[in-house]
């Protein structure tokens, strides 16, 4: 006869969330409520919930008092309780009074979180420098600081329940946050991302001043940038499929078959609705791209909204002012694809690089497209330089295309292809040709 159990195990693993998705149907905008919901509820999804429903409306304007109408709030109202969800979350940005009016309508059991707060959430678990937390942190305090009254009561309760929307002010107890404690540590995270801004620059200066030519990443989020770059530089940079699996910048560099040297950058991902706050927060971490000489546009060729990621992508470019800079559309993931799919991206993208960063399909080509425009506008000199310059014989070996070189007692003499930054600094070793 089978011993009865003793004891009966209890589940450890965390219950995932159950999340309602709310979407506005304004009648403008490239991407329909249907498709905008449905890259929300991968954000969710990306940070442990489970969708359970979703629920649309058309208006012309939010409605100022709970951003739906009374109607569909009191619909909202019936399929939480039937469904038992724990979160509601809308697809656009509340104002903290439509927030704190829909918490009151809900009741205490549910929270009322928008896209932005579920994004910052999501950056939150997954920033991990130093420079990416207090990131994080700084946009998730100027998201909070508006919603400190209507938050209060909600914010205290999260404190034990913890969940989506609930890690704002990180290392802070939320008894402790009220406006005067919040500004104080928004002008210290500022400071503090101040200093770090002065280090950056100083290192963008001497990569300048080094003559490096600089790549950096850019795309939709999950679209294979840091597996790109692994592939490219054989770096081990964090790579997942799923939204924002990595936040930090990583600068790596790489060596072009002509012999120059070059940096290439993996950025935060763009997404659509991406909040202003976070573009404000990430200022440091942009400026890696509005730095670069070149912006690889990398775009998941698989995904049907391809064309709609790549117009997100270029409306993000043109708010940090980097919409000048040359670029390069790269078309991830093409092995996965159709050849008629392809051919169709071929009509649309004529200029653009299809590769598959996981096979590493087509790398030569992309790299082959990178050095073409890192020559672009460069010019042909000719200089000697001492054997003394050691930094400057490095330069013209590593970042410039030699043609000829000769070694003679004065110095090496060398022929060489280089931008116009280049020949600046090489200026005072110019060999002036004889007529």
């Amino acid at each position: 006869m089978a011993k009865a159990q003793r004891f009966k195990p209890i589940p450890t693993a965390p219950v995932p969330e159950r999340a309602i998705l709310v979407g506005v149907d304004f009648g403008k905008g490239e991407w329909s409520v249907e498709e905008s919901l449905s890259e929300l509820e991968r954000l969710a999804q990306t940070d442990g919930a489970e969708v359970i429903a979703r629920l649309t409306q058309k208006l012309d304007t939010p409605v100022p008092k709970t951003f739906i109408g009374s109607g569909k709030a009191q619909e909202l109202v019936s399929l939480v309780t039937r469904l038992e969800a724990d979160v509601v979350i809308f697809d656009d940005e509340l104002s903290p009074s439509q927030q704190a009016n829909l918490e009151k309508i809900l009741g205490s059991h549910t929270k009322v979180i928008d896209r932005t707060a579920l994004i910052l959430d999501i950056f939150g678990v997954h920033a991990k420098t130093r420079e990416g937390r207090l990131q994080v942190q700084l946009a998730q305090l100027q998201y909070l600081y508006p919603r400190l009254r209507g938050m209060w009561s909600h914010l205290v309760g999260e404190q034990t329940r913890g969940g989506i929307g609930s890690r704002f002010g990180q290392g802070e107890s939320q008894l402790e946050v009220d406006r005067r404690l919040v500004r104080k540590r928004i002008g210290m995270l500022k400071d503090a991302l101040a200093d770090l801004d002065v280090r950056r620059a100083t290192q963008s200066k001497a990569r300048w001043e080094s003559g490096v030519w600089r790549v950096a990443l850019a795309g939709y989020t999950n679209a294979g940038k840091s597996t790109l770059l692994n592939r490219l530089t054989g770096a081990e940079v964090y790579a997942k499929d799923e939204l924002f699996a990595t936040l930090d910048p990583t600068t790596r560099s790489l060596n072009l078959s002509e012999g120059r040297k070059i940096t290439l950058t993996d950025t935060v991902g763009f997404i659509q609705k991406l909040p202003t706050t976070l573009i404000k927060s990430f200022n440091s971490t942009l400026a890696e791209v509005k730095a670069a000489d070149l912006i690889v546009k990398v775009a998941d060729a698989s995904d049907s909204h391809v064309v709609k990621q790549l117009q997100a992508v270029d409306e993000v470019l043109q708010q940090i002012d980097a919409q000048d800079i040359p670029s390069l559309i790269v078309l991830n993931k093409c092995d996965v694809i159709s050849p008629e799919l392809k051919r169709t991206l071929s009509v649309t993208f004529p200029a653009a690089e299809f590769v598959s960063a996981y096979k590493g399909t087509n790398m030569d080509g992309l790299l082959y497209r990178i050095a073409k425009e890192a020559s672009a506008g460069n010019s042909v000199i000719t200089v000697r330089i001492p054997y003394d310059k050691g930094i400057l014989l490095k330069m013209v070996h590593e970042q410039a295309q030699v043609i000829r070189e000769e070694y003679h007692d004065t110095g090496l003499i060398a022929t060489i292809s280089v931008s116009a930054r280049m020949e600046q600094t090489l200026e005072p070793y110019k060999i002036i040709a004889q007529s």
